[in-house]
């Protein structure tokens, strides 16, 4: 997903390629998967067949295909701006439901029971705005479930290639979702395992990496994280696997290279 802006494009889509060629196999991209998949799931368990549930920022389909498995008596759209990703998406899903559209002026008249935004808002400058537009499509009683980087300590070569606009922290997170009109009903850090690795790992790249520097370099980095040899990963990935019970159980977690929260408009009540 991402918005135009005069000269900035706040994704770039010439990423979807190499995306794709790891989001099946890359422990990260599963890890977030099953969390996001578990999650979503008991949202869906409490609501009548026939439910509404919008991805926004869907790109290639990734997360979209553990949703469409979550909700399997419910109706699931995908939307992005990007037509490069919905071609990725249309391809990996293909008989998916999915829209063009941008969340600033959403083509829905309906709203929807289940909202999802996941690792877009960091990509967008008026990320309020952004929050704002999400309350509107979302019914009264629905949920807003997403998932943003955290950590402002973590910002590096990787956040610039990816052109974030910024990591949160919880407070952060937390307010903006308050001033957008919505209760936090769940918000924790969660990869935790990672948050040492990645901390010490851009730590040591700053001898090669400045920020604002070599464009080129940049992007060599960002090619060099996303490569973990098969071994790393699956150990990374078992550890992760440890804290989908907790999550689910809405147990916050102390320490985390991302955030996720689940979120409702103020005023609303129970799911339905």
């Amino acid at each position: 997903m991402a918005l135009n802006r005069g000269t900035r494009t706040e994704y770039d889509p010439a990423v979807y390629e190499p995306l794709v060629e790891v989001e099946d196999h890359h422990f990260w991209f599963r890890a977030r998967n099953r969390v996001i998949g578990a999650l979503v799931a008991q949202l869906a368990a409490r609501l009548s067949p026939g439910y509404r549930v919008l991805e926004v920022g869907c790109g290639t389909g990734n997360v979209l295909r553990a949703l469409t498995e979550a909700c399997p008596t419910g109706t699931v759209i995908g939307m992005d701006l990007f037509v490069d990703g919905l071609r990725f998406a249309r391809a990996r899903l293909p008989n998916a439901l999915l829209v063009r559209g941008d969340v600033l002026h959403p083509p829905f008249v309906e709203q929807f029971n289940i909202v999802g935004m996941f690792d877009v808002l960091e990509h967008l400058e008026d990320d309020l705005g952004v929050l704002r537009a999400l309350r509107r499509l979302i019914t009264d009683r629905g949920r807003l479930i997403m998932t943003v980087p955290a950590g402002h300590a973590l910002w590096s070569y990787f956040d610039e290639a990816s052109r974030h606009v910024r990591r949160y922290e919880i407070a952060e997170l937390s307010d903006k979702l308050t001033r957008a009109g919505f209760e936090v009903e769940f918000l924790s850090p969660y990869m935790g395992v990672l948050y040492p690795v990645l901390w010490l790992g851009r730590r040591l790249a700053r001898g090669k990496y400045q920020p604002g520097g070599d464009r080129e370099l940049t992007r060599r980095l960002f090619d060099r994280e996303l490569r973990v040899s098969p071994v790393a990963g699956a150990a990374l990935g078992a550890m992760l696997r440890l804290e989908r019970p907790w999550l689910l159980r809405r147990g916050r977690l102390p320490i985390g290279s991302s955030l996720i929260a689940i979120a409702r408009p103020i005023g609303g009540g129970d799911a339905g």
